[in-house]
């Protein structure tokens, strides 16, 4: 304990979005999927939510995106969240605007609110217009299916995949006080997926009392070092989300920035986010492994960030990972470009995966490494690749996966 009375242990527990207290879900399908499987999800709580969020860095924002950000940056309480994935609502104009206004407007008649309480998201095909009355329709199913159960959180993260292969979703534990805080969260991404947020949504909610301030800082602090350090294939999309909500259940004494609450609530909050984000980058369109990326041995944090992204960015790096070649000429090349400074003729270089390790490259140079060894390292479905600049102690990671013949397979007929 770090005070009396205070315990700081946290628990990885089941669930997602509905396990912390007064958090409820839903899923329905109205048809956006060609599968026919669910395409909408509902989170809602009763109790009124701070926000905090963090949004595409594309100048060609989505509707629901810009919808989002104006109830963020405006400060107020809300208590809702439709998703639907198979259209994007994205380049849609004055229309898809609209029809954010109707899908919200919809959603605080049936649920009780104003339609400023709701925030929106979709995902899927760019350019194509919602059907607003399915859409409609579905607003009201979510209403009548919401529930606090941990099958309705599953359920929900389900619906909002798009060429996902699973669900995506996480909750924890930890004390404040005298009282247990939980946290969960669920996400889908697997294609567009590139630093700077990806074509990704994510969801994070939490029962904790914690301040506007505290709240904001402890996302947007949190997100430079795990979804803005994932790569699938380059391209930055017009929807990304990121939303976290605080209903303040819990019942715990109001976090404030600078205490040692709040570094707990950012330790979860870092769990939650590194385990959402590694998720995605894994499940990579066509992907057969997750591929991180250590920098160590940097003179900055900064540094270490801008080599561990380039790395993990580089397609050549990704098609050697799939090939299970330890082509290490590819990373020293991703580094050598990446605008950060290094000496070439210093860095160590080497591979670790539940098959094994093997050092590659010492001082810049290759070592006589054994190639079938280094190919059954790189085989396994998690592989890391641990880079030492050698010029201090600063360090980051990034993750990505590999890049295959199914990528394009995928993406060659996603519209079709």
């Amino acid at each position: 304990m770090s005070r009396e009375g205070r315990v700081t242990a946290m628990e990885i527990i089941k669930g997602g979005v509905t396990a912390a207290q007064g958090f409820e879900a839903a899923a329905t399908s109205i048809g956006l999927k060609k599968t026919g499987k669910d395409d909408m999800a509902l989170i809602y709580s009763a109790a009124p939510c701070k926000v905090a969020g963090t949004f595409t860095t594309n100048l060609a924002k989505a509707a629901p995106v810009k919808w989002d950000q104006a109830i963020v940056e405006n400060g107020g309480a809300v208590h809702a969240v439709v998703v639907n994935s198979g259209i994007a609502n994205a380049c849609t104009g004055a229309e898809g605007m609209g029809y954010c206004s109707d899908t919200a407007q919809e959603a605080a008649k049936v649920l009780g609110l104003k339609q400023e309480e709701v925030l929106l998201c979709s995902t899927g095909i760019i350019g194509k217009q919602l059907p607003i009355n399915k859409i409609c329709m579905g607003v009201h199913a979510l209403a009548d299916k919401k529930a606090s159960s941990l099958g309705e959180g599953f359920l929900a993260a389900n619906a909002i995949r798009t060429t996902d292969t699973h669900s995506k979703e996480i909750a924890v534990t930890f004390q404040c006080g005298e009282k247990t805080v939980t946290m969960g969260g669920m996400a889908k991404g697997s294609g567009m997926i590139h630093p700077n947020m990806c074509t990704m949504l994510a969801f994070i909610t939490t029962d904790c009392a914690i301040s506007q301030e505290a709240l904001t800082r402890a996302m947007k602090e949190d997100v430079v070092d795990t979804y803005n350090m994932i790569s699938v294939d380059g391209d930055t999309s017009t929807n990304d989300t990121a939303l976290l909500l605080a209903n303040g259940q819990a019942g715990n004494p109001e976090i404030q920035p600078g205490t040692p609450e709040f570094e707990e609530f950012s330790k979860a909050l870092n769990t939650i986010n590194t385990f959402l984000a590694k998720q995605i980058a894994g499940d990579g369109e066509g992907a057969t492994c997750l591929f991180e990326v250590k920098a160590e041995g940097c003179s900055s944090k900064e540094q270490a960030k801008t080599l561990a992204k380039s790395i993990a960015c580089s397609n050549l790096v990704k098609t050697a990972m799939a090939g299970h070649d330890a082509n290490w000429g590819r990373i020293i090349c991703a580094m050598g470009y990446s605008g950060a400074q290094f000496d070439p003729e210093k860095v160590d270089l080497s591979f670790s995966s539940e098959n094994g390790d093997i050092e590659i490259a010492k001082d810049g140079v290759a070592l006589d490494f054994d190639e079938e060894k280094a190919a059954s390292v790189l085989t396994a479905p998690v592989i890391t690749c641990l880079v030492d600049v050698k010029e201090g102690d600063q360090e980051a990671t990034a993750w990505g996966c590999d890049l295959t013949h199914d990528y394009i397979t995928i993406n060659g007929d996603y519209r079709s």
